[in-house]
């Protein structure tokens, strides 16, 4: 397998880490989940890298990338488009996961014609929160960043095997290191509705997610209503799986993103 290239890219304030396959295939960017990392995508990308052109992100506050600034709103979409920018990339398929698919949208909805195609993975589609929710949530995530980073890597391991058996064994590796790099104020603020980033999204979108008993954030409710907002929003529903979709279920997964690039 040809050896992938990483580096960083300079956005707003500092920079994103970034690891690639290369080759002559259409680019694909993926962004990843909270607390996650780029290399969490090792495996999709792995299966992907024949045909496509894979770019993986750290997301600010995650992995090797910049901590968030002090005292400033990061904007994820931006960080991605400045990503994009600097890697001279043109209409690639972009992708993300959770809160990275939220960003991903968000992107693909500010600039219209910058995306071939968006591929959403089980984005968080929730309503808005008031201020003090909003900080508890922010309190709760710090907690839990703090919690993780008294651990080591091998007892973080243990313990994410034991609560997602479904896992393949490759997903871990990153999946642990990725939860000692994260930082406690990476959590995302959302200061617009998700049905207004999903509204203006121009290219044809797949919203993948799995099945709300098992953990998705995505009911066939909500995905109802993502494909009544935007007619070029299509859902699929990926039974056995929850919210890390290619993770629970990650051959119904492949098979339904190649179907969606063709």
């Amino acid at each position: 397998m040809k050896a992938w290239q990483s580096g960083f890219l300079p956005v707003a304030d500092g920079q994103l880490a970034f690891h690639r396959t290369g080759g002559d295939g259409p680019p694909l960017v993926l962004s990843h989940g909270l607390t996650d990392n780029g290399l969490c995508w090792t495996r999709f990308a792995a299966a992907m890298a024949s045909e496509f052109d894979v770019i993986m992100l750290d997301a600010r506050g995650h992995g090797r990338s910049s901590r968030p600034s002090p005292g400033k709103h990061d904007d994820p979409a931006e960080d991605i488009a400045q990503a994009i920018q600097h890697l001279g990339l043109v209409s690639p398929i972009v992708m993300g996961h959770s809160v990275g698919a939220r960003a991903s949208a968000a992107y693909a909805g500010s600039t219209p014609g910058s995306v071939s195609k968006l591929i959403l993975e089980d984005p968080p589609l929730l309503p808005l929160v008031d201020r003090a929710k909003a900080e508890v949530r922010r309190e709760r995530f710090r907690r839990q960043v703090e919690r993780f980073q008294s651990m080591s890597e091998a007892a973080i391991t243990a313990e994410g095997k034991a609560s997602s058996p479904l896992w393949h064994a490759d997903d871990f590796p990153a999946w642990a290191a990725a939860k000692t790099q994260v930082d406690p104020d990476a959590l995302p603020t959302y200061e617009t509705p998700w049905q207004y980033s999903i509204s203006r999204i121009a290219a044809p979108t797949l919203l993948i997610h799995g099945d709300p008993d098992l953990g998705s954030l995505v009911t066939p409710e909500l995905a109802d209503e993502a494909r009544s907002i935007n007619s070029n929003v299509i859902a699929v529903r990926v039974r056995g799986a929850g919210h890390n979709v290619r993770r629970e279920n990650f051959l119904d997964f492949v098979s339904a993103v190649c179907e969606f690039l063709g």
